[in-house]
C-alpha cells in the first residue's frame, strides 16, 4: 500500500526510468530526470527554510509552498519537488487580478514562492526553476522526512472561490489523491502506452487527475498548450502528432470542438478513453463524438475539489437523445454518497426524491486551510451515527437516484428559485435549451431584483435564417415550450457570439450575472 505519492514515482524510476513522463510543446523528461530534479528542488527549498537533519527533521509538519504555474512540465517539477521536502504546494496563477492574489497570499503565508517560467509577484520574494532545481540534495535530511511521512500529511492545496467571493484553500492529503488513482485503475480501460493530454490548468483540480494517474500506470502527462484551445483543428492535429489517447477534460473543451464542427475538417483515432466533467455534457456534444471518435469510451464524471476530483461516475453505455440529461452514475468504491433532505436533513432511501448530494469517505479534503470555521460548516457531523466522530462533505448540489439506481444531478442549491410561486431548476431551463440544435451553450441566471430569469445563450451553425435576434426569440420559446411549462420560460433573452470562460473553462455565471 502506498503512503505517499512519492514511492508511486520511485516504483516508475526503478521498473521504467527511461519512460517519457511529462513532455510539453517545448521539452519532456523521463521519469529518472523527474526524480533527479524534484529532490535538487527539494534540497534548494531545505538549505532555504532552515530544515536540519536528526530530530529536527522527525518532528517536521508540511508547510505550505507556492508555484506561480505556467502551462509547463517545469510546473509539475516543482510540485514533486516541494513534497520531496516534505511539504505541500500551492499552485497560483499570476495572471488572476491582484487583489485576489493578494488575498490568497495573506491567507496562506507560504514559507517559499518558486516560480516555473520566470513570473514574478509584486513585493514578494519568488525563487525561478532554474535557479532551484540547480541545488545539490542533502540526502540525510530526505531520508529522514521521507521515513516519517504519512498518509494524512497534506499534498497541496487548490483556491477555489467561496459563496462570499473570499478564496478558500482546499488542503487535500497524499491518502485520498492515492485513493482516487486506485479506484480510476480498477474502474477504467486505460490504454497502453498510457499519454494523457492535459488540458486543465495546474490550479484546477482536474489536472490532479492527469498528474497521478499516469503517475500510479507508468504513463506519461503530454501538456496541451492553452492556445490550441481556441483553434481546434490545430488541437486535434496535436492530439494525432503526440498519440495522446487519453483525456480527462472540461466539458467546454469538448464542445469547441462540436461548435466548430472540426471533425469535418480533420479526423482522429488515437483517443481510446474519453473522460469530462466540470459542467452538465450537452448529449449534441456527446453525440458529435461519439459519431467521430467512435472507438473511445466515454465517461461522466461528478464530484467537487473538497472531495478529491470526483466521487461518482457514469460510463456511457445506451445512446441518449438531444433533451436527454446524463446521470453522474454511481458512486467510486470507497466512497459512499448520502442525499440529505433540504428540509429535515435527514438521509433519502427513495428513488426519484431530490436531496443535497454528501459524500464521505477516503477521498473527503482535510478542510479549508486556515479555515476551521468555514471547515466546519462544510465538512460536517454525518446523520447516520452520533457514536464515533464520522464526516460527511456537503458538496451544495441537488440530486436523486433514478428507478436505474444512477444518480443524477439537478442543479446547484443555490440555482434553484423560487417564481410566480414555483420552485424551478434553472439546471432543467439549460438542458431544454442546450437541445435545440442552433444552440451551443446556455446558462440561466435569476435576476432577484427584477424576478426574472435570465437566459445567455451562445448559437452556432443554423441560428443565420434568422433575420433577428426577436425571432430567434420566438423560435426558442417555441421549442422549449414543448418540454416546459411556460412559468419556466425566460423571461429575458440576451444572446452571445461567444459565452465568457472563467478560469477553469466554465461558463462563467458570476460575470454573466454582473451584467443583469
Amino acid at each position: 500500500m502506498y503512503i505517499n505519492v512519492l514511492e508511486m514515482l520511485e516504483d516508475n524510476v526503478r521498473d521504467n526510468p527511461d519512460r517519457v513522463a511529462l513532455r510539453d510543446e517545448n521539452e519532456s523528461i523521463t521519469y529518472k530526470e523527474l526524480y533527479e530534479r524534484a529532490r535538487s528542488i527539494a534540497g534548494y527549498i531545505l538549505a532555504h527554510t532552515g530544515v536540519e537533519s536528526g530530530l529536527a527533521a522527525t518532528t517536521h509538519l508540511p508547510k505550505p509552498v507556492a508555484v506561480c504555474i505556467d502551462r509547463d512540465i517545469r510546473s509539475i517539477i516543482l510540485f514533486f519537488g516541494i513534497v520531496y521536502s516534505g511539504n505541500f504546494y500551492v499552485p497560483i496563477d499570476v495572471n488572476m487580478p491582484k487583489e485576489r492574489i493578494d488575498t490568497i497570499f495573506a491567507d496562506l503565508k507560504p514559507m517559499m514562492i518558486l516560480s516555473s517560467a520566470g513570473q514574478t509577484i509584486e513585493g514578494l520574494d519568488v525563487t525561478d526553476y532554474e535557479k532551484a532545481v540547480c541545488s545539490d540534495a542533502d540526502e540525510d535530511v530526505l531520508s529522514v522526512i521521507r521515513t516519517n511521512h504519512i498518509d494524512t500529511n497534506p499534498l497541496y492545496a487548490i483556491y477555489t472561490s467561496g459563496s462570499t467571493g473570499k478564496p478558500k484553500g482546499v488542503l487535500i492529503s497524499h491518502r485520498s489523491v492515492i485513493d482516487l488513482v486506485e479506484q480510476f485503475a480498477i474502474t477504467f480501460p486505460f490504454p497502453d502506452n498510457l499519454n494523457f493530454g492535459n488540458q486543465a490548468p495546474f490550479d484546477f483540480d482536474v489536472s490532479v487527475k492527469d498528474i497521478y494517474d499516469a503517475l500510479y500506470n507508468h504513463g506519461t502527462v503530454t501538456v496541451i498548450p492553452k492556445a490550441l484551445f481556441s483553434m481546434p483543428l490545430k488541437l486535434i492535429e496535436y492530439i494525432n502528432e503526440n498519440d495522446i489517447n487519453t483525456m480527462i477534460w472540461a466539458v467546454s473543451a469538448m464542445r469547441i470542438v462540436e461548435n466548430f464542427k472540426t471533425f469535418s475538417q480533420i479526423q482522429t483515432d488515437r483517443p481510446k478513453l474519453i473522460m469530462f466533467s466540470g459542467e452538465i455534457m450537452p448529449v449534441k456534444v456527446l453525440n458529435y463524438w461519439k459519431e467521430n471518435v467512435p472507438g473511445a469510451v466515454y465517461v461522466n464524471l461528478y464530484g467537487p475539489t473538497e472531495i478529491t476530483c470526483n466521487c461518482s461516475y457514469y460510463i456511457i453505455d445506451r445512446e441518449y437523445a438531444v433533451d436527454e440529461a446524463l446521470p453522474i452514475g454511481v458512486p467510486f468504491r470507497n466512497t459512499q454518497i448520502l442525499l440529505l433532505d433540504p428540509e429535515s436533513g435527514t438521509p433519502i432511501t427513495e428513488s426519484g426524491k431530490e436531496g443535497e448530494i454528501c459524500v464521505r469517505g477516503s477521498s473527503l479534503a482535510l478542510g479549508y486551510y486556515g479555515a476551521p470555521d468555514k471547515t466546519a460548516e462544510s465538512f460536517a457531523a454525518s446523520p447516520l451515527t452520533d457514536k464515533y466522530p464520522e464526516r460527511i462533505y456537503h458538496t451544495g448540489d441537488l440530486g436523486y437516484y433514478g428507478d436505474d439506481g444512477l444518480l443524477r444531478f439537478t442543479s446547484r442549491k443555490d440555482y434553484q428559485i423560487k417564481h410566480m410561486g414555483h420552485r424551478i431548476e434553472l439546471g432543467e431551463i439549460e438542458v431544454a435549451v442546450c437541445a435545440i440544435d442552433y444552440i451551443d451553450a446556455a446558462v440561466c441566471v435569476f435576476d432577484k431584483v427584477r424576478e426574472k430569469i435570465v437566459l445567455f445563450y451562445q448559437t452556432g451553425e443554423g441560428a443565420d435564417v434568422f433575420a433577428t435576434d426577436k425571432e430567434l426569440e420566438r423560435d426558442i420559446v417555441k421549442k422549449i415550450s414543448l418540454k416546459l411549462q411556460k412559468f419556466m420560460w425566460p423571461n429575458v433573452y440576451k444572446r452571445y457570439d461567444r459565452l465568457p470562460l472563467n478560469k477553469n473553462g466554465k461558463i462563467d455565471r458570476v460575470y454573466l450575472a454582473s451584467k443583469l
